[in-house]
């Protein structure tokens, strides 16, 4: 795959993490001092970097400083809880009102309105309980490659000399190793 790139570079700091827990303790002390959610980057799934690279790949040790490699914005937990609820509501409120229309539609009682609506609700929540697990499934299936394949990345842009150093800072205080700084290339 071919990218353009800007002339402009950028500062970043990078590590790798052995566990899930660390990296999201890193991430939350990071955006408790002073680092935005927008200059935290993680390596995207399996088939996006191998798509981005033109090949398979070992390790992350070969990617920590490949400006192309495919990257993944950082979501929070909370946030995939939300987009979890957010499915299982949306699609029992529409079952639930398309059944409860349609049943209006034809006329019958209100009594077969609320059964309706109850069991369309209920097969619409199931759906998006259904479409939520699984998106849990595929983030638990991204971090487990990850692991395999040496341990988490962690990208974070840096502003100056004082954010770089507390950016490794932090990263190596979570436990994170091959902590370093280096140049990276805007993607255009």
């Amino acid at each position: 795959m071919t990218s353009t790139w800007t002339g402009r570079k950028v500062r970043e700091a990078v590590g790798v993490f052995r566990d899930p827990e660390s990296l999201q303790q890193a991430i939350d002390t990071l955006l408790s001092h002073g680092f935005d959610r927008a200059e935290l980057s993680l390596l995207a799934d399996e088939a996006a970097v191998e798509r981005s690279l033109g090949h398979a790949w070992r390790g992350v040790k070969e990617l920590e400083d490949d400006e192309g490699v495919a990257r993944a914005s950082y979501h929070s937990k909370e946030s995939l809880g939300d987009a979890q609820g957010g499915l299982i509501g949306g699609l029992g409120y529409v079952g639930a009102m398309a059944g409860a229309g349609g049943v209006l539609l034809l006329g019958l009682p209100l009594t077969g309105t609320l059964i309706a609506a109850l069991l369309a609700g209920g097969a619409g929540g199931l759906a998006g309980w259904a479409l939520a697990r699984r998106l849990g499934r595929r983030q638990a299936a991204r971090l487990g490659t990850q692991l395999a394949h040496g341990g988490l990345l962690l990208w974070v842009r840096t502003r100056s000399p004082e954010h770089e150093a507390r950016a490794t800072q932090i990263l190596s205080g979570h436990g994170a190793v091959d902590v370093h700084v280096h140049d990276r290339r805007e993607p255009a």
